[in-house]
């Protein structure tokens, strides 16, 4: 009987500047932890994620943390490098956060491409939304929109590492979007011998919606 199942494994950005919770982000998807501790990132820290997509369909999504500093030197062009999606974080009670997301958008855009040349499928997230009130939510949300579509994002979510909001939700709008890229998923098939991180690990490298 032919095999039907495949398996995906996809390098994932999450980018932003110092501080705006991209690693609990990550912590909270991939372990379901929280945590008021982490220490900021020095170079690159990645993880693991094993997603059971459907019944044919695994996808191993390998989330790459940018530590915030990174923007400033010369190796993001090696971090990004195979990515085939990205996260920008920016925290929403700090407005000089919201005011890099362009400088980390462009980033991308300038050094990492699809296949074809096409730019990088980029979702925005809005961390921290536990600490704003319903009139600020409704009128962020309609700016966030409107950015969203004049800047060339995907989307974007509110989330929370706290509180647990929408984490999973943009991780699988995203995943989705990668799996209709039909281009993308011949260069991307996993096989056995290219992922040897646990899902229950996270590693260092010290190279260094709800809209």
């Amino acid at each position: 009987m032919e095999e039907t199942n495949k398996e995906f494994l996809f390098k994932v950005l999450v980018i932003g500047d110092l501080g705006v919770g991209k690693t609990s982000i990550i912590k909270r998807y991939v372990h379901q932890m929280f945590s008021h501790n982490y220490r900021a990132t020095i170079g690159v820290d990645f993880a693991l994620k094993v997603i059971p997509w459907n019944e044919d369909t695994l996808v191993r999504l390998q989330l790459w943390d940018i530590a915030g500093q990174e923007r400033f030197g010369n190796m993001t062009r090696v971090y990004y490098k195979e990515a085939v999606g990205a996260f920008v974080v920016y925290d929403i009670t700090r407005s000089s956060t919201f005011e890099a997301v362009m400088k980390w958008k462009h980033d991308i855009d300038e050094k990492v491409y699809l296949p074809g040349g096409l730019p990088l499928p980029v979702v925005l997230l809005a961390n921290k939304c536990d600490s704003i009130g319903t009139g600020e939510d409704k009128m962020l949300a309609d700016h966030l929109h409107s950015y969203c579509k004049e800047n060339g994002f995907l989307s974007w979510f509110y989330t929370s590492a706290k509180e647990n909001v929408n984490i999973d939700e943009a991780a699988r709008f995203l995943v989705g979007h990668i799996l209709s890229n039909k281009h993308l998923l011949i260069d991307h098939q996993g096989d056995g011998d290219i992922v040897s991180l646990d899902e229950n690990v996270m590693s260092t490298h010290k190279d260094s919606r709800c809209c």
